[in-house]
């Protein structure tokens, strides 16, 4: 049975999936020791490998985007990481690269053996999805599996 969601309380959540998940090239950077917690989640959408740029997009599907929920202590890491995925909240979305949105993530268990006992719990965080256009314009290669492993760069 899936337990209530948790909402956001003092620290803030975000979902990560590409070059910010621990071990990836932007984590350290961006996160590093600003981290509380870094917990194994999914989201409903598809996952794209965008080989070009070095790094995946994510749009809105049904299928799902494996990564991480990483909750900071202050929301003022939100300003740097809107940067660094070229979102600015009050341009157009159409022209943004992503797009920052409140999602659910779903919190994996451990020791989880399928994908329902995986939604075990969930949280609202962050995520930033990539407009589909820009996608398709970078020659996106769908994960169907919804992990990305960059090379480390």
């Amino acid at each position: 049975m899936e337990e209530s969601i948790a909402t956001m309380n003092e620290d803030l959540h975000v979902f990560v999936y590409g070059t910010l998940k621990p071990g990836e090239a932007n984590f350290d950077r961006y996160c590093g020791n600003r981290v509380i917690t870094s917990r194994r989640a999914h989201i409903e959408g598809c996952l794209y490998d965008l080989p070009a740029l070095g790094y995946p997009g994510a749009i809105h599907g049904n299928s799902q985007v494996h990564g991480f929920v990483i909750s900071f202590e202050r929301p003022t890491i939100l300003a740097e990481l809107d940067e660094l995925e070229d979102f600015q909240p009050h341009r157009d979305p159409a022209k943004n690269d992503y797009n920052r949105e409140s999602i659910v993530a779903y919190l994996s268990a451990v020791g989880a053996t399928s994908a329902l006992a995986n939604r075990t719990a969930s949280i609202v965080a962050w995520a930033y999805f990539m407009n589909p256009e820009l996608v398709l314009r970078c020659g996106g290669i769908y994960l169907p599996d919804g992990w990305w492993v960059g090379d480390g760069r």
